[in-house]
């Protein structure tokens, strides 16, 4: 079964969501600073139609390309807006749970900060998490979706790592896209879930380890980086497959050695 066709969730689930109703979002940063200003000017809009608690917290990897001066100039004027700086170690999973890690919201969420992720998706991935579902994905291939933001290469490197995927995701969640880093995920779901810090691809260790009863896609056009160049590399890769090996073990002993 799909995951865009899974039965929603218990209604205790969905009125969990209502009732806590604040949600942290969290943007990992490696000399991103050319996307900021843009990428705020369009996430403050679309959470603040939501009419709920929230917090940005960009998560910088020590970038010292200006970002901490950005993030200060919109914290000036929006407190629920800041900024925490990791020194000595990079990798976005464990800068996105670094910023798990720093918030008391009972909904936590990533999105990257090139604008390839729409943030005008946000209010549907809300809502779809309020009608029950444990994780809400923004994927590039279900639906009317595209990742029309890759070139080629990467889209072949992308359907390889999805294909990887298939035997180590738990039978009834299948995700189609568990390499997106744009999702909600109620935070019960991952509490006391430590992650491989290095590498990209949180959601797929979420997937595999976390509490997940019902996850749900929600297909979105992947557009071009507006600025910037990708982090993805040879190091990526590495990082990625000693990832599928921890997991495997996972899915084989229970056990996270």
């Amino acid at each position: 079964m799909s995951a865009e066709s899974l039965p929603i969730a218990s209604s205790e689930n969905a009125l969990a969501v209502r009732r806590s109703a604040k949600l942290a979002l969290i943007i990992p940063t490696l000399r991103e600073a050319a996307n900021l200003h843009p990428l705020m000017r369009r996430v403050r809009p679309s959470l603040d139609s939501l009419g709920i608690p929230y917090e940005i917290i960009v998560v910088d990897d020590d970038s010292r390309d200006g970002t901490d001066i950005i993030v200060a100039e919109f914290s000036r004027q929006d407190e629920r807006i800041r900024l925490i700086t990791r020194t000595g170690t990079r990798g976005l999973s464990g800068a996105v749970m670094h910023g798990w890690h720093n918030t008391k919201a009972d909904v936590v969420g990533v999105m990257d900060s090139d604008l390839q992720h729409p943030p005008e998706l946000l209010p549907q991935l809300w809502q779809t998490l309020q009608n029950g579902a444990d994780l809400v994905v923004a994927s590039r291939y279900v639906g009317q979706a595209s990742p029309r933001g890759l070139n080629i290469f990467r889209h072949l490197v992308s359907q390889l790592a999805i294909w990887m995927t298939w035997p180590l995701q738990r039978p009834g969640i299948f995700v189609h896209d568990p390499m997106s880093g744009f999702f909600l995920v109620r935070r019960s779901c991952i509490d006391d879930l430590a992650v491989q810090p290095q590498g990209f691809k949180v959601l797929l260790e979420i997937l595999v380890r976390g509490r997940i009863r019902s996850a749900v896609e929600v297909p979105f056009t992947f557009e071009r980086r507006h600025a910037g160049v990708s982090k993805a590399g040879v190091a990526v890769a590495v990082a990625y497959l000693k990832l599928l090996a921890r997991l495997g073990r996972f899915r084989l002993t229970g056990t996270h050695s």
